[in-house]
């Protein structure tokens, strides 16, 4: 496919420099996008970023990573207002570790006639010292070109140090190295990175008398206003760990219904003509696009499995009509991602030994699900408690470990809406 029509279709082109068209009509070309390890995980913010990657290697051309493992320690002050708190170096490493890890689930490095190719900057940098740097990369721009950079611009009032005023050289000197030792022409990235961009490839030119060529796509935002990539706790992750593949899923499944048509085109492999076809058929119909938007996602960057994890916890929680049978069926990881998403006590198996626990006791003694054994009494008269899907209609009712769901689980309702999750150890 044609990379540029392919993001023009998708409005993932923001702005490129001129030439470009023509170079990478010229044969398979290699470009990349830097990522420095700031975090323990990537985002799905930073999966815009992976998804121009991939979509670069499905056009036919070779994508490089650049882990920032020297940049990440300088940070970055594009799109900040204050200065960045320096990360130790042993975080750093093991956020790039982790990272790696998961470019490497999320892009093809082999199988393909095109690998992706992983690159550290920490390795152009590492047996340089201050002087070599100062008299290599220093002198290439003057303080006045960057300081025309709209992401140093911002800064000047309010105060930049020295340390993140040189990010720019430290960007545009990794695209030199890339361009020497990758023959890599193109560097790619949000438009919140268009001047460090372009400041490497007017390193390219001054200093090799090269000809390098940049892109970027539009900064992606949702229709409120509020970031996009942010729920209301926090920070979408790619770690299930961070954010479980219930979670993940749901983001997409709860997206605002005007962001769909943006969502489709940034996220989804599927072909225009499909993406335009699925919305002409479920053009009244938003939740049903959502729900395959979410499928695809969550299984592309967490698994099959993980999906159907999610879709098992999402009946759980949203669908009253399930029985015991349903709960039957879930595995110890699908009740693990129920752990995170209601509230939940972990007990003592020791409990349920002998003649078990009265269930009043489990609702008021044992954990605060309810104030008072008269109103525990009162909501098991009225029929409103249920253990296991199995309504508990006695206020004698005495659980005991048979009663428990691989030998730990134990899920309590009071009414339709109000679950509870015991983890008996």
């Amino acid at each position: 496919m044609d990379f540029l029509e392919e993001l023009r279709w998708r409005n993932m082109l923001h702005d490129a420099t001129p030439g470009v068209e023509d170079y990478l009509a010229s044969g398979p070309c290699t470009g990349y996008i830097g990522f420095d390890p700031t975090a323990p995980s990537l985002t799905i913010g930073n999966y815009v970023q992976l998804m121009l990657l991939t979509l670069f290697q499905q056009s036919g051309h070779t994508p490089v990573v650049l882990m920032g493992g020297a940049t990440g320690r300088i940070g970055d002050p594009s799109g900040k207002d204050k200065e960045r708190e320096l990360k130790s170096f042993e975080e750093l490493d093991l956020n790039l570790a982790h990272q790696e890890a998961q470019m490497r689930k999320l892009i093809a490095f082999d199988g393909v006639s095109n690998p992706a190719r992983l690159v550290n900057n920490h390795d152009f940098y590492k047996n340089m010292d201050v002087l070599e740097f100062l008299r290599t990369a220093g002198k290439t721009l003057t303080v006045n070109y960057m300081m025309a950079k709209e992401s140093v611009k911002k800064r000047v009032e309010t105060g930049i140090s020295f340390t993140e005023f040189s990010y720019q050289i430290l960007q545009a000197y990794d695209f030199q190295c890339l361009y020497e030792q990758q023959d890599c022409r193109l560097q790619m990235g949000g438009s919140d990175q268009w001047g460090n961009i372009t400041s490497g490839t007017e390193f390219i030119r001054r200093n090799l008398s090269g000809k390098a060529y940049a892109l970027t796509t539009p900064l992606l935002t949702k229709a409120d206003g509020s970031k996009f990539g942010k729920s209301e706790q926090g920070n979408i992750w790619l770690d299930p760990d961070l954010t479980s593949p219930y979670a993940f899923y749901q983001f997409w499944i709860n997206a605002d219904d005007r962001d769909l048509p943006k969502f489709m085109r940034y996220f989804t492999l599927r072909s225009q003509e499909e993406v335009l076809a699925l919305e002409e058929t479920h053009q009244d119909d938003p939740i049903t696009l959502k729900r395959l938007l979410a499928e695809e996602i969550t299984s592309r960057v967490h698994s099959e499995e993980a999906l159907e994890s999610a879709r098992k916890v999402s009946k759980l929680l949203f669908h009253p009509k399930i029985d015991a049978d349903f709960l039957l069926d879930m595995k110890p990881s699908d009740w693990k991602m129920v752990d995170g998403e209601i509230p939940s006590y972990a007990l003592s198996r020791s409990l349920l030994s002998f003649e078990g626990t009265p269930l009043i006791e489990l609702l008021t003694e044992h954990t605060d699900i309810m104030q008072s054994k008269g109103e525990a009494r009162r909501a098991i008269s009225g029929n409103a408690i249920s253990a296991n899907k199995i309504k508990q209609n006695s206020p004698d009712a005495v659980l005991v470990a048979d009663d428990l769901i691989h030998g730990s689980y134990l899920l309590l309702e009071n009414g339709k809406k109000n679950k509870f999750l015991i983890n008996f150890s």
